[in-house]
């Protein structure tokens, strides 16, 4: 397993093994490279960087190189603690720093972690710079601080501010969320979420169980928040009693829900409910990734407003929604982007909104969803050979089916070949010698046809 360096940070994995690979020199070399960036790029007068970190048994170990790092580059270090990755977003704009390193390897396994970079808006880096991050680091160009310009540490919860900005959001209804007397399970990973979304909860009136809320990183199943990994909110759901199920990832950037039935509401519904509530209330465009439901792009139309599509990636989705002035935005993963709150995927104001629209509506989250249009995805990827040439494979596919009437190819990431009734999105891997196939339709088995149908077509170029 090699270091995995793009454009968002680092990351890798920890145990002291061999092939393990994010040690603390790789850690010291990336975060010198990082803070030589924004001492060059001239974008803030801040001397201050803020340090968030989830909850990962590796976090208080990598904290500490990472602020003393920092330090030795002469940058003054306000060190958030245990924090979600919204959280120390927006505490980089709170205290009008010059940066913020998120230490998190999201949804990876324990043993991993990461570093992920922000900008002085509390925005991840576009990928010039994340390259001009590599770049420095690569030739190790960077200077310390002498001992009379040593940079300060010091300690700050933001838990607190971060929660009071999402109440006061206009379309967060907390009246009518504390009206409906919702009673809900969290299932929290055992990281961050075990810490602030209690007291968003007790703030909206919400009764609330937790499942793996003890914050110390010993997850108590992979962290994904996929339907396989969550049997046991599920369970607990299916039991009966409850109102709703809501599943965060280890830095709670990520949301899912599970039905008062225990059945799955679907990872890639939690943007399109959002996004139809938002649209009930306010009219404008919405954007999520080329990799995302069809669902989102109907309920927008549905509300007479343009839906438009990114490159996959969360820095190409808020860049698409500032160029088209989106009312709301996000991935089919779980991730909610609201620009009333700020530019990042946050779980916490996913949740607030959410609740809103099942208030508002008075329906039961199993109702709610039969409002949507139904679609299905299919996962699957093509292994190749490390001297494959990728991008003479999509430009091929995408001549093949760009002569097609009833075919609409985007290019922008990979090949995405829109049917009228389904679509695929044939992209390569940053990291593997893969091409990842994702296909949608109106039934698993149609989605899963197209998918393989394209992956034959593949083949046969080998």
């Amino acid at each position: 397993m090699t270091l995995i360096k793009s454009i968002s940070g680092i990351r890798g994995t920890i145990g002291g093994q061999a092939g393990d690979t994010l040690n603390p020199l790789d850690i010291v070399k990336f975060t010198s490279a990082y803070a030589t960036f924004i001492r060059r790029s001239g974008k803030s007068q801040s001397n201050t960087i803020v340090v968030g970190r989830d909850a990962r048994i590796s976090g208080e170990m990598v904290k500490n190189v990472v602020c003393g790092t920092l330090m030795g580059m002469g940058y003054d270090v306000i060190n958030i603690g245990l924090a979600t990755t919204p959280t120390t977003e927006l505490a980089v704009r709170m205290t009008q720093a010059a940066g913020g390193i998120i230490i998190t390897a999201s949804h990876n396994p324990r043993h991993w972690n990461a570093l992920k970079l922000l900008n002085q808006e509390g925005e991840f880096l576009t990928k010039d710079d994340g390259n001009e991050v590599l770049s420095i680091a690569e030739k190790e160009d960077f200077e310390f601080a002498d001992v009379d310009h040593l940079g300060k540490y010091s300690e700050e919860n933001f838990d607190k501010r971060h929660i009071d900005s999402v109440l006061a959001l206009e379309l967060v209804d907390r009246e009518a969320i504390r009206n409906a007397h919702f009673r809900v399970v969290v299932d929290s990973i055992n990281s961050v979420g075990g810490i602030i979304l209690p007291e968003l909860l007790k703030e909206l009136g919400v009764e609330y169980t937790f499942l793996n809320g003890e914050s110390n990183g010993d997850f108590a199943h992979n962290p994904e928040p996929l339907e396989k990994n969550l049997g046991g909110i599920m369970g607990e759901l299916a039991k009966g009693g409850y109102d709703l199920g809501i599943v965060v990832d280890p830095d709670v950037d990520r949301l899912a829900f599970i039905q008062e039935d225990g059945k799955m509401y679907g990872e890639e519904y939690t943007l399109v409910t959002v996004a139809d509530y938002i649209l009930d209330h306010v009219k404008g465009a919405t954007v999520s990734n080329l990799s995302s439901t069809r669902a989102l792009r109907d309920v927008t139309e549905k509300h007479g407003c343009k839906y438009y599509a990114s490159a996959v990636g969360e820095v190409n989705v808020t860049t698409k929604m500032k160029e088209v002035g989106a009312v709301i935005g996000g991935e089919g993963n779980g991730g909610v982007i609201y620009p009333e709150s700020h530019y990042g995927r946050d779980a916490l104001v996913g949740i607030a909104l959410f609740l809103s629209s099942l208030a508002q509506k008075g329906l039961k989250a199993s109702q709610l969803r039969a409002t949507f249009p139904e679609y299905f995805i299919a996962k699957n990827r093509i292994d190749l050979t490390p001297s494959t040439d990728v991008d003479a494979i999509l430009v091929k596919v995408k001549e093949l089916f760009g002569k097609e009437s009833d075919v609409q190819v985007t290019d922008i990431d990979g090949v995405k070949l829109d049917f009228p009734d389904k679509w695929v999105h044939l992209r390569k891997s940053n990291t593997e010698p893969i091409i990842r196939v994702y296909s949608e339709a109106s039934t698993m088995e149609a989605a899963d046809e197209i998918g393989k149908k394209l992956m034959q077509v593949v083949y046969d170029m080998q």
